[in-house]
């Protein structure tokens, strides 16, 4: 059942913290979130974007917008945003930011592979960690973490990024187990192919990839499953894919996902 714009406001308003809000998935969530009237906390390293974004989104919806500059590699950011926002009445955590490298494992750069770990595993855990016992108190609200189908299973050639989205997966569900009973919801978001900077920021032609979503449409899904987690794959395509290949013997599933890694990667035009 549909939920209405008043239930969605009172179950998670009156704040939202949106985390990766820059772009992407992430702007999605804040746009729409706006339109239901909820305000917002926008968390991103971009500053420029983040306040051309909330004077675009208080002056089209009447919502008050708070900006916070963070860099999620940093081990310490998330503490520093808990605490800027521990006055408000935050509703609903939405951990968006992430990122992710493809290729060789041992070719990576092991720099990179720290800084992902903080910004997909670290820095979530540290924000709800940070605001549970709030919602807790609140006796509603909800928390929605961006994953990824390759947190389904270990993805060759995207080693450090599907493990830190099983992670993601699995810290998810295990909130859903404990909080559901406080009221509070959580949904763990597993898009397959989205059409962010991310495909080509790996170094992935999205012309490549199949079933392609809009980041609009993945968010938009994503705030109609909310209270129905505690996973959720918008893509039909993504969600055959995946219960298919977790359907065989575990040998054959990762070769069958490396070589599909592997054909994705085509060159980029230019």
């Amino acid at each position: 059942m549909r939920t209405s714009m008043e239930d969605f406001a009172h179950r998670y308003g009156p704040v939202a913290v949106v985390t990766g809000a820059s772009s992407g998935i992430g702007r999605s969530f804040a746009t729409q979130l706006a339109t239901r009237k909820i305000d917002l906390v926008l968390v991103a390293r971009r500053l420029d974007r983040l306040l051309a974004l909330a004077e675009e989104l208080s002056g089209e919806h009447g919502v008050q917008i708070t900006v916070q500059q963070a860099d999620l590699a940093d081990p310490t950011a998330a503490a520093r945003i808990v605490d800027a926002i521990s006055a408000l009445d935050v509703g609903l955590l939405i951990s968006n930011a992430g990122f992710g490298v493809k290729g060789a494992f041992e070719l990576g750069d092991a720099r990179t592979l720290t800084d992902m770990m903080t910004v997909n595993c670290h820095t979530p855990t540290q924000l709800a960690h940070g605001l549970v016992p709030h919602l807790k108190r609140r006796g509603r609200g909800g928390i929605l973490f961006t994953s990824s189908v390759e947190g389904f299973l270990g993805c060759p050639f995207s080693a450090g990024y599907s493990a830190s989205k099983a992670y993601v997966n699995a810290l998810g569900e295990a909130l859903w187990g404990e909080l559901t009973p406080a009221g509070v919801d959580v949904l763990t978001l597993c898009p397959g192919a989205t059409d962010t900077e991310a495909p080509r920021l790996q170094g992935i032609d999205p012309a490549s990839l199949h079933d392609l979503m809009s980041p609009d449409d993945v968010a938009a899904s994503a705030l109609e499953h909310l209270r129905h987690g505690p996973i959720h794959v918008p893509s039909e395509h993504y969600r055959g894919q995946f219960e298919q290949l977790l359907g065989l013997p575990r040998d054959q599933a990762l070769t069958a996902m490396a070589k599909a890694v592997s054909s994705a990667r085509k060159p980029l035009p230019g």
